[in-house]
């Protein structure tokens, strides 16, 4: 390794570990707080606003599920540079009458006029991040929908009013989201109706300027008065076909009038006593299950937390999941996926026989089978009910095709689909694409225990699992555990068909040691030094004995846990 090099890192170490050291009588050093304490209600999200706002549902006598979608639709307001009502929603919810979990996929659907085809006579190879082709349907109002009907206590014009006064009176841009919009404002703005909406005067908002969007107010009152149904079956949706359709895109009016979610059964893993819960696909959230598999093999709390030996064995259980996400995740709908089989016990021990504790695996195999950006908050109410939710337009502010008239950017998920011939996430009409986002449950002995979640497209399952060991094996608090320095591998292959390369990259966020670098880097692991690739956390723990809440944001991003 060359000189400058190692002086380089040394450096970097240095200063980083300078600023992240600071003087608390209490916990980790690390910590940017103490953890929120509250016990009628808590709520934890990536905008203080919208954070008020689902406090103020519970306080108004709604219920945790009432207070997430609140949140959520002031969220597509205030942060749309990474969700709002054009994009997808998953979520897990703790009902506490029926003392079950409950999961929502409300991912939307690929056109059904736009076909495998189309790619081959256009000679596109892969499906562009932006513009009409990646749009799919918006999936996150029916989400709100079966939410409500299922769930909710207080009306949706209730729910809405929030956002509805917000986006009429105006907010102040808060320092993140302003960062974001600017970077996404650079690519986004000649696609139509983007520069209307999102750049008054022809320039992204700065930081602490007031931005109003009457056009999203229009449809929010709109989806108020008519019910969030009509945002499929009536003029919106209307608006939403025709706009795309004259922009070059396929989505019609009937793709969002058939749009249903779909209520799933979380699956779970058990990890050191803990039982873990996700999403099935179309999402990556088996991923958790799968490397927390691999981890449990182990004693990670002897190796200790921002070893050489966690992060190695950290990442190779990363590759090695990530290889199977590749290759099998998809719609279940277009296939046959042995759960099952990918999150048990007996085929991690298989897998864990792959890892080399001396050198870092240049490429895996996939399993043998027999049979950038995101919000995610958190709330849970006086009654115990409990809501895991995450919301995204996939990359930023999406597709940047923006229905000016309606105030809302749509997503690019479409982007996921694999368009080889035969692979099980291959674009088909009216199938749901391969899905990154995905919310995390933890029970403990049949009781709720922790509602987290945390954005970042690939990072999520790598950030979930993360948590969870500083948590459990880690010891840590919930604030410490999301405010630990992390890692981040990328270059696995890919959903879409992109293999590995030379055992992808390591990232390392500022604070662990010039030591741990060199021997990481000595296995053969390439090191990158990032800086905001690392998500985006919030929790919510509930003491089994008390029913006493805590509640975590970090401060990676501009959010607020708070309660009362």
């Amino acid at each position: 390794m060359k000189r400058s090099h190692i002086l380089f890192i040394i450096s970097v170490i240095f200063i980083a570990n300078t600023v992240n050291a600071q003087d608390r009588v209490t916990g980790k050093n690390f910590a940017s707080r103490s953890e929120v304490i509250a016990r009628q209600g808590i709520a934890a999200t990536s905008h203080p606003l919208a954070t008020q706002v689902a406090l103020d549902m519970l306080k108004l006598g709604g219920n945790a599920i009432d207070a997430a979608i609140a949140a959520n639709a002031l969220l597509g307001l205030v942060e749309p540079t990474g969700c709002g009502i054009g994009g997808d929603l998953f979520a897990i919810i703790w009902d506490a009458k029926t003392k079950q979990l409950y999961g929502l996929n409300g991912s939307g659907r690929s056109p059904q006029t736009l076909t495998l085809d189309y790619f081959k006579k256009n000679k596109i190879k892969e499906i562009p991040s932006y513009g009409p082709l990646p749009v799919t349907v918006p999936g996150c109002v029916d989400a709100w929908n079966e939410m409500h009907q299922k769930f909710g206590k207080l009306s949706v014009e209730e729910i809405l009013a929030p956002a509805i006064s917000y986006a009429e009176a105006g907010f102040p841009l808060t320092e993140v989201v302003a960062y974001y919009w600017k970077s996404n404002a650079a690519r986004l703005k000649n696609y139509p109706g983007f520069s209307e909406v999102y750049l008054p005067e022809g320039n992204a908002p700065v930081k602490g300027e007031i931005f109003k969007n009457q056009k999203l107010a229009n449809t929010y009152r709109h989806m108020a008065e008519a019910g969030l149904r009509s945002f499929y079956e009536g003029e919106i949706a209307e608006q939403i076909a025709t706009y795309v359709q004259a922009n070059g895109g396929f989505l019609s009016a009937n793709d969002l009038n058939t749009h249903r979610s779909e209520w799933v059964k979380p699956v779970s893993t058990n990890y050191r006593g803990y039982d873990v819960w996700q999403l099935p696909p179309n999402g990556q959230g088996i991923a958790v299950l799968q490397m927390l598999n691999i981890l449990e093999l182990s004693d990670l709390k002897t190796m200790g937390y921002g070893s050489e030996e966690y992060i190695h064995l950290f990442v190779e259980a990363k590759k090695l999941a990530f290889e199977d996400r590749a290759k099998y995740y998809a719609d279940p709908a277009f296939s046959n996926l042995p759960v099952d089989r990918l999150i048990s016990k007996n085929y991690a021990l298989e897998r864990s026989k792959l890892i080399s504790k001396d050198k870092a695996g240049k490429s895996y195999p996939a399993g043998i089978l027999e049979t950038d950006n995101t919000i995610y908050l958190t709330v849970a109410d006086s009654e115990g009910n409990m809501v895991s939710l995450i919301q995204s337009n996939y990359r930023g502010m999406g597709s940047g095709m923006t229905p000016a008239d309606l105030g809302f950017v749509l997503q690019d998920r479409g982007e996921s689909f694999s368009l080889e011939a035969g692979h099980p996430n291959v674009y088909q009409p009216g199938k749901r694409p391969f899905h990154t986002i995905i919310p995390g449950f933890v029970t403990k002995d049949g009781a709720p225990w922790l509602s987290f979640g945390l954005m970042g497209g690939a990072m999520q399952p790598q950030g979930h699992v993360q948590i969870l060991v500083n948590l459990i094996d880690f010891e840590m608090n919930l604030q410490e555990a999301g405010d630990a320095t992390r890692i981040s591998h990328e270059g696995s292959t890919e959903p879409t068909g992109n293999p590995m390369s030379d055992g992808g990259w390591v990232n390392l966020e500022s604070g662990f040691n010039y030591e741990t670098i060199r021997e990481l880097m000595k296995k053969g692991h390439r090191i990158k030094f990032d800086v905001g690739g690392y998500g985006g956390y919030q929790a919510i723990m509930r003491d089994p004995v008390t029913g006493v809440y805590y509640g975590a944001s970090e401060s990676r991003k501009d959010g607020q846990a708070a309660g009362f």
